[in-house]
């Protein structure tokens, strides 16, 4: 049975936006916030990426404030997260998941909106990648932290860049379902991946000067 784009397209936006919600409830829970802090941290971390990514297209209004479907879900995030104590082992183990399906989700979803409103593969795949972390950049500058995907951690960014690339490369053969799906997989599986072997970019390169011999 076929799902037709549009179909496919909202669920994958939907699932980023529960889990990026999920996940400001846990740092809004690190910061013993109450439930006004979970529900802003909530909806900052699922709403911003795709708002500054509808923001930049100018296709009319950002879908978030049209669609009460987005706001709902964000909320729905910020009181689970607010009931139930993401942290131990548990937390621990299940996060990386959670962490890595947002971002295939939402890089495969900003990528093919961008075609959607007529531009091309270049600005797919950063806006892609913007909407993908967008909204965790903007979360951790409200609680005073340096943007993660700024360095010091595995692969994150350079992930979601993949992955709006591989949407990119497989809706140009003309299967725009098949790379939503294959773009949500490339993403997440790298992101986990990267988590396992710590994979990281360098952070500078050092020039060694070469010693002249002294004769």
């Amino acid at each position: 049975m076929t799902v037709a784009v549009p179909e496919l397209f909202r669920v994958l936006d939907l699932t980023g936006v529960f889990a990026n919600a999920l996940l400001g409830g846990a740092v809004a829970r690190a910061f013993r916030f109450d439930l006004v802090g979970f529900s802003v941290l909530a909806i900052v971390s699922g709403l911003g990426g795709g708002i500054i990514r509808d923001t930049l297209l100018q296709a009319g209004p950002p879908v978030a404030l049209t669609d009460y479907r987005y706001l709902t879900v964000a909320l729905i995030g910020a009181v689970v997260a607010f009931a139930v104590r993401f942290e131990g082992r548990g937390w621990d183990r299940v996060f990386p998941y959670v962490d890595a399906l947002a971002l295939g989700c939402w890089a495969a979803a900003g990528a093919q909106k961008t075609l959607g409103v007529g531009l091309g593969w270049l600005p797919a795949i950063g806006l892609g990648a913007v909407t993908a972390v967008g909204g965790g950049a903007i979360r951790d500058v409200a609680v005073g932290r340096i943007p993660t995907i700024f360095g010091g951690n595995t692969l994150y960014a350079s992930c979601a860049l993949i992955a709006s690339a591989t949407l990119v490369v497989v809706q140009a053969a003309g299967q725009p379902t098949i790379a939503l799906i294959a773009a949500t997989v490339v993403g997440a599986a790298l992101c986990l991946l990267a988590r396992r072997r710590g994979w990281m970019l360098p952070e500078e390169v050092v020039w060694r000067r070469r010693r002249r011999r002294r004769r």
